[in-house]
């Protein structure tokens, strides 16, 4: 079993697509992560002025779990266009995104963890942290990360 992170972007589908091109054939679950709306607020701290009514708090949950799982629907049909046997998983965000992916990865048994990368390095990598450079320091399986279209062509082309 493939468990492979997606969340729509570029990255995300590279990594889909690679994953496609070295297992073909194998089954594959494709999880998005969503986020509570309180945890969101919750972090971000008492800069916000006003908290939404509970009955707000629930049709705002209920639409970002609905869009994780159309971006979880889309990765996956792209999985079965790369010829993986997909299926989609919806996953709330725990702690981190990457305690996620890997509570995922020990439901699903996964063999591999399929990721994409921006190829975020110095400074920016630092301050924003990185969910696959996570996932690989705390991963007890193989762990496939996939550089972004745009960094694998600059590495290609000769540039760092």
């Amino acid at each position: 079993m493939i468990l492979i992170g997606y969340d729509g972007s570029a990255d995300s589908q590279a990594a889909v697509d690679r994953a496609g091109e070295l297992m073909p054939g194998q089954p594959a679950t494709v999880l998005t992560v969503w986020e509570p709306f309180a945890d969101v607020m919750a972090r971000a701290g008492p800069g916000m002025l006003s908290w939404p009514e509970q009955g707000m708090l629930e049709e705002i949950d209920a639409a970002s779990e609905h869009d994780a799982r159309s971006r979880a629907e889309q990765g996956a049909e792209r999985a079965r266009r790369a010829g993986l046997c997909p299926r989609v998983r919806v996953g709330t965000r725990g702690a981190t995104v990457a305690e996620t992916i890997l509570v995922a990865a020990d439901d699903v048994d996964a063999n591999v963890i399929v990721l994409g990368t921006r190829g975020l390095g110095g400074l920016k990598s630092l301050l924003l942290g990185s969910v696959s450079h996570a996932v690989l320091q705390h991963a007890d399986r193989p762990v496939m990360v996939v550089p972004s279209p745009e960094v694998a062509a600059r590495r290609t082309a000769g540039g760092n």
